[in-house]
């Protein structure tokens, strides 16, 4: 069986460093790794009209964005497929099918989407597309036929309702979808994220979020500003490691290496969270490590942006050819899809045969 991926964004905004070690930085390699022998990247506009839908011009203005920051990172139209959800109108029919598996009841104990509706304050007044993304989502990820989906923790939910569509499916009409497997990343750090500000989530909504196209100085700006351990109100005082925004960042970004370049008296990342537990270590000292140690990464992704950015149009028509081929792809599922719930009418031969003898005889 082939291995495929299938993920994406929502373009509702930049992508942030919480997408980035979250998923994106994972997708560059599990790219570059050679062992997947197809890769759909999906900017999933459609998904996000569900909740945007009285403010279209949003949407339409982070395609680009989204796109430059998937180019930045090292996505390679060479080696994935990068479209737009909404040119791919097999994906609308897929979900209408899957509809009829899949009831009320389950959607609404759904934990993400759940989550997601108190978020956004909708309480009885839920979007129907928004209500039923899980299914949209479901579609996306069966069109391609994709085996492997790598994603945040929160979105485990989502591959599960995934994957019981896929078994009802296949146990209704016959082995037609291929079951995909969730792929998390490996450093716990990375599962997700927090906010500057503290809170648990990093969040376009919140303003508390480091953006992949932030400029070298507002990435400083936003790391001196972060919060800290609250009772760390001197440099002797001790400090508490579990829960400080400043250490969980340093968890996911850090490597031994930018203590030799950064920070020298301390061997590793252990060290200094040892110091920082006795005391006698300041919050600005630990803030001005990662800011040099998330600047170590951003940079080359700024400078690569800088070069995209330069032909607009480009990047728009490589969008139009991944789109194009990934519409190849989706109608093969669907054709399938169609020939199992027996709905592909006028390709059936047999099936019109037979009704013209039952009528002659």
């Amino acid at each position: 069986m082939a291995k495929i991926i299938l993920t994406g964004d929502r373009p509702t905004g930049k992508l942030h460093v919480g997408h980035y070690v979250g998923s994106l930085k994972r997708r560059v390699e599990l790219q570059n790794s050679g062992e997947y022998d197809q890769i759909f990247i999906m900017i999933a506009d459609a998904q996000a009209l569900t909740d945007n839908a009285d403010t279209p011009e949003k949407v339409r203005q982070n395609i680009i964005e989204v796109a430059l920051d998937y180019l930045s990172a090292g996505l390679d139209p060479a080696k994935s497929t990068l479209f737009i959800q909404s040119q791919i109108p097999e994906l609308c029919e897929l979900s209408f099918y899957y509809m009829n598996l899949v009831t009320v009841s389950r959607l609404q104990r759904n934990p993400t989407v759940k989550a997601e509706i108190q978020m956004r304050n909708f309480e009885t007044s839920i979007p129907v597309g928004f209500f039923t993304y899980p299914i949209s989502q479901a579609a996306d990820i069966t069109a391609f036929q994709a085996t492997t989906v790598p994603v945040g923790e929160d979105q485990m939910p989502m591959i599960e309702q995934a994957r019981e569509i896929v078994h009802k499916f296949n146990s209704v009409y016959g082995e037609t979808l291929t079951m995909p497997d969730i792929l998390l990343p490996d450093n716990k750090a990375c599962l997700r994220l927090p906010g500057t500000d503290g809170k648990a989530k990093m969040s376009k909504s919140l303003g508390n979020c480091i953006y992949l196209s932030d400029t070298a100085e507002d990435v400083r700006k936003k790391i001196m500003s972060m919060f800290t351990d609250p009772n760390h109100l001197r440099v002797e005082d001790p400090g508490q490691v579990e829960g400080n925004p400043v250490f969980i960042y340093l968890d996911a970004f850090c490597k031994d290496e930018h203590f030799q370049k950064f920070l020298p008296e301390y061997p590793d990342l252990d060290a200094l969270k040892a110091h920082y537990t006795r005391g006698g270590l300041g919050d600005v000292k630990v803030k001005k490590f990662l800011n040099n140690v998330l600047q170590d990464e951003l940079a080359p992704i700024r400078e690569r942006r800088k070069e995209f950015e330069k032909d607009i149009p480009a990047v728009y028509q490589m969008l139009e050819e991944g789109s194009r081929k990934a519409k190849a792809v989706a109608a093969q599922t669907l054709a399938q899809v169609k020939r199992a719930m027996k709905i592909n009418y006028f390709e059936d031969q047999a099936l019109i045969e037979e009704q013209a003898k039952r009528f002659q005889s």
